[in-house]
């Protein structure tokens, strides 16, 4: 859609070898804590939480919608998953230009209820948090 384009656009999210656009979209919390149990993850690290300013409003899937039954977790069945609906919720985006932030208290209130989300929904603690493309903007949040 057109927030995924957009997205795509400005995270500069073209196959290095095609050229083609990446398919973008919001941030599938459900897929993230199956994929953090499976994989045995202690912490996340965020990139690109730059791409998201300027955005009035910020999704996460935190469930999904199949058949009027809820789901907190993605099916195996592949023939369920292609009638799945991501069910959201939307939190407050920020206009703050936070590239070259090095500290977490001088992110917007925004950026850290972001992450709190994250952490809610998730399971385990955001760790490291990257500001912009550069190596150099990145926050290490907990040890």
């Amino acid at each position: 859609d057109d927030t995924g384009k957009y997205l795509g656009e400005k995270g500069h999210e073209f196959g290095t070898v095609t050229g083609r656009q990446r398919r973008c979209g919001w941030l599938d919390a459900v897929l993230v804590k199956q994929m953090t149990k499976i994989n045995g993850f202690t912490g996340l690290a965020i990139t690109k939480i730059d791409v998201l300013q300027g955005l009035k409003k910020i999704k996460i899937c935190t469930s999904y919608e199949l058949n009027g039954e809820v789901l907190d977790h993605f099916p195996a069945n592949a023939a369920h998953q292609e009638d799945l609906q991501p069910i959201y919720e939307t939190l407050p985006g920020w206009d703050e230009d936070i590239t070259k932030i090095k500290s977490k208290e001088k992110l917007p209130v925004q950026v850290l209820q972001f992450i709190k989300k994250i952490e809610e929904l998730v399971g385990i603690p955001v760790v490291m948090l990257s500001t912009s493309p550069d190596r150099d903007d990145t926050i290490l949040l907990k040890k």
